[in-house]
């Protein structure tokens, strides 16, 4: 007969098990030489001194290099072109694009940025394999390379095709306190009935809606006649929307000319 032939085994719960569960450690990697390392301590720790190398090194950028800063906001100023900062730079750059603006800005607001995103978020279900090595995992590679390049030529097209100098220009601080605007004089009052000259110069003269102060060009009473009645040259103002008569023009003319103040026979000349 053979060993163990018509044999029963019968449990008996008198009987403590043994146990033969594995405990919670650790798998071995030893089969797989230098292709895998322990989360703790080994990575853990070799990305927080990676991150703490980047931190310190961006808080040294931010002390030499401060944030500029512009004019305080003007809800009013429909003039004003605003610009992300450098990180939504290439987002502020495919929104110029013909079918990622206007009709298309869903596409390019939210499509586009929607599926490139979303490849990031799906690529480590993409590709599963156990390598490291860039060569040999191609999806992942292939999207994050595809991610790195739109990125970098869509924030260096943004840089490039910007006007720094007109940026410069619509942004910069003016100091509206070293023009004392006599409110009392009579050009004041006549200023204050052109609803045309209010709504881009703001009420106060010094500037608002995209256009400058009054007073921020040394223009002389007769320039600023010529702009009043023909608009400038850059086309930015057009004229004939003042609706006084001549006296008053003249009068709010020598005002401004004479930076807010109510100009003496010298101003008049």
């Amino acid at each position: 007969m053979h060993r163990g032939k018509g044999m029963k085994f019968v449990g008996d719960s008198r009987v403590k098990a043994k146990e033969h569960r594995m405990k919670n450690i650790p798998k071995d990697y030893s089969e797989y030489p230098g292709k895998t390392e322990a989360f703790w301590p080994n990575f853990l720790l070799r990305e927080w001194m990676v991150g703490a190398v980047f931190l310190i090194g961006y808080l040294c950028l931010t002390v030499a290099h401060p944030a500029p800063l512009e004019r305080m906001a003007d809800p009013t100023d429909s003039g004003y072109i605003p610009l992300p900062d450098w990180y939504f730079l290439f987002l502020y750059q495919l929104l110029k694009y013909q079918y990622a603006a206007g009709d298309f800005t869903v596409i390019g607001a939210v499509v586009i940025p929607g599926i490139a995103f979303g490849a990031l978020l799906l690529a480590p279900w993409l590709d599963t394999g156990p390598e490291r090595r860039p060569v040999k995992r191609p999806i992942a590679t292939g999207i994050m390379l595809l991610a790195v390049v739109s990125v970098i030529f869509l924030t260096w097209e943004s840089v490039d095709e910007h006007d720094w100098e007109a940026a410069a220009q619509q942004g910069a601080i003016v100091d509206t306190d070293q023009w004392d605007v006599d409110e009392t004089a009579e050009a004041y009052a006549i200023y204050q009935n052109q609803a045309s000259c209010i709504q881009c110069h703001g009420g106060d003269m010094l500037g608002g809606a995209g256009a400058p102060p009054l007073f921020e060009s040394e223009y002389t009473k007769e320039e600023v006649l010529k702009i009043i009645v023909e608009g400038s040259e850059n086309g930015m103002m057009p004229g004939g929307l003042f609706d006084g008569t001549d006296e008053e023009l003249e009068i709010l003319a020598a005002f401004i000319a004479n930076d807010g103040q109510t100009p003496g026979d010298e101003g008049d000349e």
